[in-house]
């Protein structure tokens, strides 16, 4: 039965937003899931032939962000290199771990649906890759690792 509308959501019309309010533009976002890994037991003297089953610890997927190159943009390195220069007594990085907002907006830009990546920096940012043949623009991707998420509900 469907709620507050007779059609699903649309998915291309989105932010993304971390730290104060600092917003950049994405074209994809891809890996908003999770997975709980399970425990399996059995007593060896169990009169069941099978094992039982229990939640275990929860796995959190990488986050993968993709926008187009623009010339003279570097927001998307300039805001998350610092990550990777620790400074002094900050081994871990911890100062730049943030929570990243990702918002599902509807025809109003107002938010309908937004995750929470919880302490999350990049593990990977990639240049696009340069084909002299090819018809396509240039793709920056960043992959956000992070220690949870959680979908904050929106009223």
């Amino acid at each position: 039965m469907a709620r507050k509308g007779d059609y699903p959501l649309p998915k291309f019309h989105f932010q993304v937003e971390w730290g104060e309010g600092f917003r950049i533009g994405f074209t994809e976002v891809s890996g908003l899931d999770f997975e709980t890994e399970v425990i399996e037991y059995r007593a060896g003297n169990s009169k069941m032939y099978n094992k039982s089953k229990q939640p275990g610890l929860t796995k959190f997927s990488d986050v993968t962000l993709k926008r187009g190159t623009f010339e003279g943009d570097f927001d998307f390195f300039k805001e998350w290199r610092k990550t990777y220069y620790f400074q002094e007594g900050n081994k871990t990085g911890s100062m730049y771990r943030r929570d990243v907002m990702i918002k599902l907006l509807n025809e109003n830009h107002e938010p309908v649906i937004v995750w929470r990546l919880e302490n999350a920096w990049p593990r990977k940012i990639q240049s696009s890759d340069l084909n002299a043949e090819a018809n396509e623009v240039c793709i920056e991707t960043m992959v956000l690792t992070h220690e949870g998420l959680s979908i904050l509900n929106v009223d």
